[in-house]
């Protein structure tokens, strides 16, 4: 990772922020990014969250780490969310590394990197400090908030917190608690970086750990039918095995491949604590065990989003989701996307997947427009 970092953009919140664990932050960073143009109405405007390992360079070049960004495949001229006609945001999350404020940034009371003294952080926080971002950039109201996996529980939490915000919401692939299976997996790939000598040795990054934790996520990410399709039990070298633990197979190869990549990109305890406040979400919990009353006030029309092949957050979860809508009476669709390409379809060229967010999303435009009520 270069110093690029530097030159982002950031919006710095300086009035005092309590966060959910009760301690107080202020003067600190959010780091976002832009494309396309505000128009005079303010009512273009697209919020996207990413997910866990994302950032607020959605399309084109990152430009600190000079791979595409995390989701070209949907956001950009002419495509599903179309940046000559809407104006999309987003924003690396509190306790990211990209630029906001997170355990990687320097603590001013001793000139040190925070590490794991920076303050545990849930959700809840990360939405409260993107609210401020919106406010700033003075758009009164969204035309629509947007996103997967760890973006889609922010999604549900932004419109349960403010619920006139958005004329729109589309949560994707994601549910409204983190189920005991996945904070299992998120606690896998916590003890792997922990269990790296180098974690919280200075200047030092545990690379090892971090690496193991990506492969481990990656698994959850693809279904064991496109993985049999795409590697199956082919080797990485024709012929016959080498009788060692170096990786004989292809799917061991691109594992390995994934685990070094991401090493060069991501804060081993960004990872931690990101992983940990998608397991402490719990949006029916913050409703008394009511899912329904997140949404009761709401007016925006909701479109939840799942895939056949993802077992990380499967379709029986995001249809609680839209249960719980229906109970309130919010307007919602559900489509439920065939691919057998895992949890990682909402990334990728999935053409119906595309056109669905593609269609919601100029309907809501038009419907503004022509000011009919939504």
């Amino acid at each position: 990772m270069n110093n690029d970092v530097q030159n982002i953009k950031k919006l710095i919140i300086n009035e005092p922020f309590k966060l959910d664990c009760g301690k107080i932050i202020k003067d600190f960073p959010i780091a976002y990014e832009t494309y396309g143009n505000l128009n005079k109405k303010k009512n273009n405007a697209i919020l996207v969250f990413h997910a866990l390992t994302g950032d607020q360079f959605v399309t084109n070049i990152n430009p600190i780490t000079k791979r595409e960004g995390w989701w070209t495949t949907a956001v950009g001229p002419g495509k599903a969310i179309d940046t000559n006609k809407f104006f999309v945001i987003c924003a690396n999350v509190l306790g990211g590394c990209m630029g906001s404020f997170g355990p990687k940034e320097i603590n001013p009371e001793n000139n040190k990197i925070f590490g794991t003294s920076f303050p545990v952080i849930t959700i809840k926080d990360i939405v409260k400090a993107q609210k401020y971002l919106i406010d700033n950039l003075g758009i009164k109201k969204l035309l629509a908030i947007a996103g997967g996996s760890m973006g889609g529980m922010q999604v549900l939490q932004f419109i349960s917190l403010y619920p006139d915000i958005a004329h729109a919401a589309i949560p994707i692939a994601c549910s409204a608690s983190h189920s005991a299976q996945n904070i299992a997996l998120n606690e896998l790939g916590r003890q792997a970086i922990m269990a790296d000598p180098n974690w919280k040795k200075e200047n030092v990054t545990p690379n090892k750990g971090l690496a193991v934790a990506r492969m481990a996520a990656h698994i959850t990410y693809l279904s064991k039918k496109g993985l049999q399709e795409k590697f199956g039990r082919k080797l990485q070298d024709e012929g016959s095995l080498k009788f060692s633990f170096d990786a004989d197979f292809q799917i061991e190869s691109y594992l390995r491949y994934q685990g070094a990549n991401f090493v060069d990109r991501f804060d081993a305890n960004s990872y931690l604590y990101i992983t940990r406040a998608m397991d402490y979400f719990d949006l029916e919990k913050q409703f008394n065990g009511n899912l329904s009353l997140a949404f009761k006030d709401t007016k925006s029309k909701f479109c939840v989003i799942s895939f056949s092949s993802d077992w990380l957050y499967p379709t029986v979860e995001n249809k609680e989701i839209v249960i719980a809508l229906n109970a309130c009476g919010a307007n919602v669709g559900f489509v439920e996307i065939n691919s057998d390409r895992g949890h990682d379809s909402f990334l990728l060229n999935v053409p119906k997947f595309l056109k669905t967010l593609n269609e919601f999303i100029n309907t809501t435009y038009n419907e503004v427009n022509n000011e009919k009520r939504i």
